[in-house]
This record gives C-alpha cells, structure tokens and sequence, in this order.
C-alpha cells in the first residue's frame, strides 16, 4: 500500500473542555497520512487516478473550524472518519493533531493525538468481499 503525508495543516477552531476554548479558540494542526493505491496514478499522471489532496486539506480545515466538541480526541476521529468515507480511495488514514499552546499551567509543550482508521477489508477489495 502506498502512502501520501499531509503535514503542517492549520485551523483555528473552537474544540477544548475548558469554556475559554469553545469561546475564544486556539490554533490546531493536523498532519495527515493517506494509504491507497498509487500504482495506475503514477503511470496514468491523472488526478482522477489519485486523491486530489486538496479536498483532504479543505475537509480538515473545515472541521477544525466549525466543530466544537469538548474532547480533541472527538475532533480527531471525526477528520479521520470523515476523510475516510469521502473516498473510495482510501484504504486506512491516519490523523495526528496536536494542540500547540494547552491552557495548562506552567507547561510550554503541546497535546498530540493520534488515530488510525481503516476501511474493512470488503470495502477495499470488493472483488474479495465474503
């Protein structure tokens, strides 16, 4: 299976458990890694052949800005499975947001999660569906 990455996409959005970050929101970035099949693409050099990545990045963004869930755990499975079920494509996506300025006191890091979600195999390969 072959992959493409997808880093550095950024959105302000308005997810967070504190009533401050639903108000005044904060900045998230998320990168993304597609795995599909890459092979008629790259012999065909068509768009139709590939995910145009673009509405990969669009769809983030778009979630990020107008989602507003408590837990960033929430809003990062909704861009994974929301990415997934945009395209036949796509066979598994992981999406890993992070969280760059946590209102936690006294700590200068970031919250990173990361989620893995893939189609079932039927879904992939029809052709082998039981």
């Amino acid at each position: 299976m072959d992959c493409i990455h997808l880093t550095g996409i950024r959105s302000y959005g308005y997810t967070g458990y504190l009533p401050e970050e639903q108000v005044l929101g904060q900045w998230f970035e998320v990168d993304v890694k597609l795995w599909l099949d890459l092979s008629t693409s790259a012999k065909t050099d068509a768009i139709e052949d590939t995910v145009d990545y673009r509405n990969v990045i669009n769809l983030t963004q778009h979630l990020i800005k107008t989602s507003k869930f408590v837990l960033v755990e929430r809003l990062t499975a909704t861009i994974a499975d929301s990415i997934l079920a945009a395209s036949d494509r796509i066979a598994q996506v992981q999406v890993t947001l992070s969280k760059p300025a946590a209102p936690i006191p006294d700590f200068g890091g970031k919250i990173t999660i990361e989620l893995t979600r893939s189609k079932p195999l039927d879904k992939v390969y029809p052709s082998n569906a039981v």
